[in-house]
């Protein structure tokens, strides 16, 4: 087991950075959105969301450490990336007092912001804090059937580009949908790596994921469409009045390259390589289609 490090590194490991574009992505994707089509931007509300969105996502990843470590999924024959609670750098209880604290300012902020947006942010925001927990804990977790990918499809795509463009501007519409789809698509690709990567073990515990459903190559075939989605749906916003938009399709090269690189992966270090490349090209492709939106809309 490896010696318990510094507390800076345990924590930095437990949060998973590599993870964290998924919750950064969606709300500045929202925010683009509502100041193209509102001309409004509010930097306090973007910088508040951005800060509970991350909270929720690192509540999740801390909650699912050390709820895994209890359950038994998370076991020494593990391939993925190393998780502090397995590897004995932190306690479960410590990791789920954690987890509790990121949650509780992640309710912090949100109270802030359903007073700016209403009714609509007191409903996502609810629904988010539940389905972080509801991912990992309770009698039937998210994490363990094959509901996974479609979970982060919603909250971390569609909820979320939505509930951001509310907070900026009051409104939201079908561009919110496909916005939110393009960058939930390579959040649940990454989610979709993981349980591809964990196969074996996951069958083992009883876990029926959608990897589990779909065997090897329905799996990259799932893969390679949550990849090239993003792509479309760049071109569907730059045809609907967003020109900017299509500056997402600089992110292609990178997006593309991935679909044979999984097809050849094996082994756990490959997938891992595999997953953190999808997470960095995810969120470099809809941080390029931010900037074309953002730009185009001074011009």
């Amino acid at each position: 087991m490896p010696p318990r490090p510094s507390a800076l590194r345990v924590w930095w490991t437990a949060i998973r950075p590599r993870t964290l574009g998924m919750a950064v992505a969606p709300v500045t994707v929202g925010a683009a959105l509502a100041f193209a089509a509102a001309g409004r931007f509010d930097a306090t509300v973007l910088l508040a969301t951005l800060a509970c969105a991350l909270l929720i996502q690192i509540g999740t990843n801390l909650y699912n450490d050390a709820v895994d470590f209890e359950r038994g999924t998370d076991h020494a024959e593990r391939r993925g990336p190393l998780r502090v609670t397995l590897a004995g750098w932190a306690t479960a209880a410590e990791v789920k007092r954690a987890a509790l604290l990121c949650l509780l300012l992640a309710l912090v902020l949100g109270a802030w912001l359903c007073v700016v947006g209403g009714l609509p942010i007191l409903v996502i925001g609810a629904a988010s804090l539940v389905a972080g927990w509801a991912y990992s804990g309770g009698p039937r977790p998210i994490s363990h059937s094959p509901f996974g990918e479609f979970f982060v499809l919603l909250f971390f795509g569609v909820l979320a580009v939505a509930g951001s463009h509310w907070l900026q501007s009051r409104t939201t519409g079908v561009l919110d949908v496909i916005g939110g789809l393009a960058v939930g698509a390579p959040a649940a690709a990454v989610l979709l790596v993981n349980n591809f990567r964990d196969l074996d073990g996951d069958l083992r515990a009883g876990r029926r994921t959608l990897a589990a459903r779909l065997g090897a190559s329905g799996v990259q075939r799932v893969y390679a469409a949550l990849l090239l989605f993003p792509l479309a749906a760049w071109l569907v916003l730059a045809a609907a009045g967003l020109p900017g938009a299509a500056l997402g399709l600089l992110g292609a090269p990178a997006l593309t390259r991935l679909i044979p690189r999984f097809r050849g992966a094996e082994g756990g270090a490959a997938l891992n390589a595999v997953l953190a490349d999808t997470a960095r090209a995810g969120t470099r492709s809809a941080l390029l289609a931010v900037a074309g939106i953002a730009f185009g809309s001074l011009l």
